[in-house]
């Protein structure tokens, strides 16, 4: 599917120094993409300025390959460009401050139009219980019919999209290189599982590599297709925290899941609760937030998807707690010789009760 203008559309999008809100200064003031590109460059001047409007009278060395890249891919089965206005542009996209001109989508369109929809966001380098928590939230919400939106990269971004997947349910993700290339690589075969259970979305040209600004760019594209945005883990400066405050800027919910005083991926979602998001434990928590937002009635169950505690009665995770702990703190807390609590501790890791995280802290892992 491709509107029958998408030639211009791209090449529109394809000149260097056009973004975005540059687009749409064109198309505003002279119409259609087609008309953009036969204006004299006197009139493109005066809306751009002199050097776009002779970036666009001038053909870039990489338009054709582009061109016949694009021809050939959009050959194949679920291959989609959807430009803005099409009746395929998710109208939820339509509302926010920085529409993207042109779509190219893996699998289905429809599922940028979700009626609920939520962000699953946070740290590429989570804590184990952080990753359990994004999978078990995502899961329950795709369960219930919710899309799940997040951004393909490692971490919290991953653990979001497995979690939904597991449920059988849509999830989205949008991306922030051409959608014919996976970032990271090692998530080409998830990338794949995406595309069938919902699909792949840029606003960037095929073949467009991994560049540093597109990812906080990508951030408004995630917030703006949903209702809400939940933050798993996120550092103080997260990418997270764009998203979170994009969402904000949009009128969108934004929830956040509380963690560890001591650990820095808890840290940004502790600011976001102090500036007023909402403090989630359970899916439950969103499904309420959201419920009016969604089209629920009042009686509509919520989904089930409280975490399941390690045993109570073990005296080793009763002195670990949910901090991450020094091996040495440990053992003072519960008395035991270094061989008893070895041993113990191999026991619990071997049943996922407990992770050993990077400088020998040890941490409880509650189970989902």
């Amino acid at each position: 599917m491709a509107p029958d203008n998408w030639v211009e559309w791209l090449r529109l999008i394809a000149t260097p120094g056009v973004g975005s809100a540059t687009a749409r200064r064109l198309l505003a003031a002279f119409g259609p993409p087609a008309a953009v590109l036969a204006q004299r460059h006197g009139a493109l001047a005066e809306a751009v300025g002199p050097t776009v409007a002779s970036r666009l009278q001038a053909e870039p060395p990489e338009w054709p390959a582009l061109l016949a890249r694009t021809q050939a891919w959009l050959t194949q089965p679920d291959h989609h460009l959807i430009a803005l206005g099409d009746a395929a542009y998710p109208a939820s996209l339509l509302t926010t401050p920085d529409p993207p001109p042109l779509l190219h989508v893996v699998g289905d369109p429809a599922a940028l139009s979700a009626p609920r929809a939520l962000a699953v966001v946070g740290s590429r380098n989570p804590t184990p219980q952080g990753a359990d928590n994004a999978r078990a939230f995502a899961r329950a919400l795709a369960a219930e019919g919710v899309c799940i939106v997040s951004g393909l990269a490692a971490g919290i971004d991953a653990a979001a999209h497995e979690g939904a997947l597991a449920a059988g349910g849509r999830t989205v993700a949008v991306v922030g290189t051409g959608v014919d290339r996976v970032y990271p690589a090692r998530h080409r075969a998830l990338a794949h599982q995406i595309a069938a259970a919902g699909c792949l979305v840029s606003e960037h040209p095929l073949g467009t590599p991994p560049l540093a600004p597109h990812f906080p760019r990508r951030n408004r594209i995630i917030a703006g297709l949903t209702q809400g945005t939940l933050v798993v883990e996120a550092s103080l400066g997260s990418g997270s925290l764009i998203t979170a405050e994009l969402a904000t800027q949009m009128g969108r919910e934004v929830f956040a899941i509380p963690g560890s005083i001591h650990a820095p991926q808890s840290r940004g979602c502790h600011a976001l609760i102090r500036q007023g998001a909402k403090l989630v434990e359970t899916a439950e928590h969103i499904h309420e937030e959201l419920r009016a937002v969604w089209g629920l009635a009042a009686g509509t169950p919520a989904p089930a998807s409280g975490a399941t505690p390690s045993p109570a009665d073990d005296p080793v995770l009763a002195a670990l707690g949910h901090d991450p702990t020094p091996f040495d703190l440990l053992q003072a807390r519960c008395g035991w010789d270094t061989a008893r609590l070895q041993a113990h501790l191999l026991t619990l890791e071997l049943d996922g009760h407990v992770q050993r995280l990077p400088g020998g802290l040890l941490q409880r892992v509650v189970r989902t």
